[in-house]
């Protein structure tokens, strides 16, 4: 199962093509150059989101799915802004806070969905990231979709009862669901836990 949104075809070309360290090369200059800025100054900004604008015709990401996803993330940036406005006089203002974090979770956005995630891995193992952490977020990644998989069938186990839930008691209901969800997936996670002991794991 995928996860929500990503309904794309993979494509075969534009820079899915090119190597991952280019792209993480690229990326990190785009952040650090974006985050040392004072101001939003087109002679940063401006061929910036020229290269965001060229690397998302390339990549074929249908626009929609990108926008929602800046969407789920714009969080963050009500958090940078809210931090924004309790910092001392004489800070940057809070657009040129909310240009900065738009363009970094553009950035984000396309170098996650135009780079597999195997690929970042073996990039994060010659790069001498801790084998460990490396191995966490394999694992995180892979059981992700194990954990959208369980919720899928308790999805579909409720829509086969006609299960149309009060309005008034919604909120009820999905915390119920949830709650569920959390503890089938704390057994799961200790059976694979007695299983990774048993494969030598420690």
């Amino acid at each position: 199962m995928r996860l929500p949104g990503h309904i794309h075809p993979r494509p075969v070309s534009g820079v899915y093509r090119w190597p991952a360290e280019a792209k993480l090369a690229g990326a990190m200059l785009i952040l650090l150059g974006t985050v040392v800025q004072p101001r939003l100054t087109l002679f940063w900004f401006g061929p910036v989101w020229l290269v965001l604008a060229w690397a998302w015709w390339k990549s074929r990401l249908p626009l929609g799915f990108v926008l929602g996803r800046l969407l789920w993330l714009s969080p963050f940036v009500l958090g940078v802004l809210v931090t924004g406005m309790w910092r001392p006089t004489g800070g940057p203002p809070w657009w040129v806070l909310a240009g900065k974090a738009v363009t970094s979770l553009v950035t984000v956005i396309l170098l996650a969905n135009t780079t597999p995630f195997g690929e970042m891995l073996r990039l994060a193992r010659r790069l001498r990231v801790p084998v460990l952490l490396v191995s966490t977020l394999a694992l995180m990644h892979r059981y992700l979709f194990v954990l959208l998989e369980e919720m899928e069938r308790m999805r579909r186990a409720r829509a086969s009862r006609t299960f149309r839930p009060v309005r008034r008691r919604v909120w009820e209901i999905q915390a119920s669901v949830v709650g569920h969800l959390f503890v089938r997936a704390l057994a799961r996670a200790g059976r694979i836990y007695q299983a990774m002991l048993a494969r030598g794991w420690s």
